[in-house]
Parts: C-alpha cells; sequence; structure tokens
C-alpha cells in the first residue's frame, strides 16, 4: 500500500515556537518537510475578534501519519485550541513523492 501524501497546515505563535515543532516533526519521521512563513491572521475568540501575527506551518506528510502528528503538534503548542488542518494533495511529481514516502517511512 502506498501512503497517501497530504499537506497540514498550522499556525503557532512565533518562530521559536515553529522551530521547535518543525524541528519534531522531521527528527520523529512524521513530517518529510515543514515549511514556515510569517502571517497575519484575524479570528473570533472569547467573543471578540481578534488580530496577531503568526507562523504558518505547511507540513507535507502522508495520511497514517495524521493522528500522531496532530498529538505531537499538541504536545508542544502553546495555544489552547490549536489550527491542525489537513488538505489532500491531488498531483504531485513521482519523485517528490517516493522521497515523501521514504522520509516518513
Amino acid at each position: 500500500m502506498n501512503p497517501e501524501p497530504i499537506v497540514v497546515m498550522c499556525a503557532v505563535g512565533g518562530r521559536d515556537e515553529a522551530a521547535a515543532i518543525a524541528r519534531m516533526l522531521v527528527e520523529n519521521r512524521l513530517a518529510a518537510c515543514v515549511q514556515a512563513m510569517p502571517i497575519e491572521s484575524w479570528y473570533r475568540w472569547d467573543g471578540a475578534v481578534q488580530n496577531d501575527s503568526e507562523v504558518m506551518l505547511h507540513i507535507k506528510t502522508v495520511k497514517s501519519r495524521f493522528a500522531a502528528l496532530c498529538e505531537a503538534i499538541g504536545a508542544l503548542h502553546s495555544y489552547d485550541v490549536p489550527e491542525i488542518l489537513a488538505l489532500p494533495v491531488t498531483d504531485v511529481s513521482p519523485p517528490y513523492l517516493d522521497w515523501m514516502r521514504d522520509a516518513v517511512g
């Protein structure tokens, strides 16, 4: 069976937290690659509209690793309710997919 590729999005509170989560995911083979980029977010929390600078993680992994990935992120994440969204990958180059599956294998 070939594991199904997914991209997981996860917003975190800052660069240090992003680095800690990214390193842990890759070291534990829960992700093949994690990219971090600064973002600005608007959202409703505790009944009010909030606005914060955050770091968005794009996590390349496979669907079979999603539950363990969620648990691992939850152990390090500073938010009460972390954003952890999995998106299906509909197309990917065969060499990249092979590398990705090997990296999390």
